[in-house]
């Protein structure tokens, strides 16, 4: 299994701080097979077999395939995923979004139209 670890960057010994605009992308065409793990936002657009553990928000666009599971902030969910969320703020299902599996989040918001089958457990 491959785990790609996405990491603030130095520049001139310093650390950068994020303004919560930078993020990282799996652009449309491309396939992985592995965990990822971000400390940035995150969107996927393209195909993913593992899971996702990120600091930040993370987009799964509406040509996306993922088979796993994913922990985050909030999370925008538009394409295809298998697998369980935990998300520790805001879990948006967009009405092209097609989802099974297990939900646990503080709010969900499910547009008309998205298609959830599974669970969900609202967190305090």
């Amino acid at each position: 299994m491959i785990m790609f670890t996405l990491k603030k960057r130095e520049t001139m010994g310093k650390e950068n701080i994020s303004t919560g605009i930078a993020h990282n992308a799996l652009a449309v065409g491309t396939y992985l097979k592995g965990d990822i793990k971000a400390e940035e936002d995150f969107r996927i657009d393209g195909k993913l077999e593992g899971n996702i553990e990120c600091a930040g928000k993370v987009v799964i666009g509406p040509q996306s395939e993922i088979k796993g599971n994913i922990q985050c902030q909030n999370t925008d969910l538009m394409g295809t995923i298998v697998g369980n969320i935990t998300i520790l703020e805001t879990a948006s299902l967009k009405s092209s979004v097609r989802f099974t599996g297990e939900i646990v989040a503080k709010y969900l918001e499910i547009e008309a139209g998205a298609i959830f089958n599974g669970t969900c457990k609202m967190l305090n």
